[in-house]
């Protein structure tokens, strides 16, 4: 696979959702490490995998939010790969095969691919890609925007600032615990770096040390906890994650 090694100087800006984890699919290490560096240069999180044995088991972890999936690998084949992605409501996919005639385009995009790019192709044109597949992703969720959550009867009213408890009982958050728990039901069971936590709690001028962050989260914890089990589970050297499955009302 050839690939342009000026990508630094093909686009100035950096990509709109910051928060983005992209997993690269591909038996090939070279490309692997070449599209991890390249994209992760314009600041995305991205994740690798071998195989689609590997691939499964970081989606088993959650917060993908797309797929690079090469065709031809040992075992299962990426086809079959996004066949099964697609009946599972998983992450968007861009295809990237050698496997590049019309034929082969079409049987892509047939089964489910959003994009499907023939190899060799540059970085540059890989980024524009991604790029256009999560700005139509952010449309579609901003055209979906809902004011309230619910989660293991929990609800939380974004237009009033209250949460809730299961038993209808008001539970009093700080501005900062009730930006940080949005943060979470609005990325639920993805992680999120503290960072991106802080500028959530505290917007994008904030200058306050990032383990702040840490006792906003262990405040939430306390306040949150109605069993013997955490609903935000520490990822060690990432961030946090927001454990139940949320839903939006």
């Amino acid at each position: 696979m050839r690939y342009d090694m000026t990508m630094a100087a093909a686009l100035a800006d950096r990509p709109a959702n910051a928060l983005a984890h992209l997993l690269v699919v591909d038996d090939d290490a070279g490309i692997r490490v070449l599209l991890a560096e390249r994209l992760g240069a314009y600041g995305y999180h991205v994740t690798t995998a071998a195989s689609v044995i590997e691939m499964d088991r970081v989606l088993a972890r959650g917060g993908i939010d797309l797929i690079l999936l090469d065709v031809m690998m040992p075992g299962e084949d990426g086809l079959s790969a996004c066949r099964r992605l697609v009946e599972d409501n998983g992450p968007p996919v861009i295809i990237l095969s050698a496997l590049g005639d019309e034929q082969d385009r079409i049987v892509g995009l047939e089964i489910g691919a959003d994009h499907y790019l023939s190899k060799p192709c540059s970085p540059r044109e890989i980024l524009a890609h991604v790029r256009a597949l999560l700005r139509r992703q952010q449309i579609a969720e901003v055209e979906e925007v809902r004011r309230g959550f619910s989660f293991l009867g929990w609800r939380m009213d974004i237009d009033t600032h209250e949460l809730l408890d299961p038993d209808g009982v008001l539970v009093h958050l700080s501005d900062g615990e009730f930006a940080v728990l949005r943060a979470f039901v609005e990325h639920p069971r993805r992680v999120l770096t503290r960072e991106a936590l802080l500028h959530a709690a505290r917007g994008p001028d904030s200058d306050a040390f990032d383990r702040a962050i840490d006792v906003q989260v262990s405040r939430l914890r306390r306040k949150l906890r109605g069993n013997d089990s955490d609903l935000i589970r520490t990822v060690r050297n990432e961030g946090y994650l927001f454990v139940p499955k949320v839903v939006p009302t």
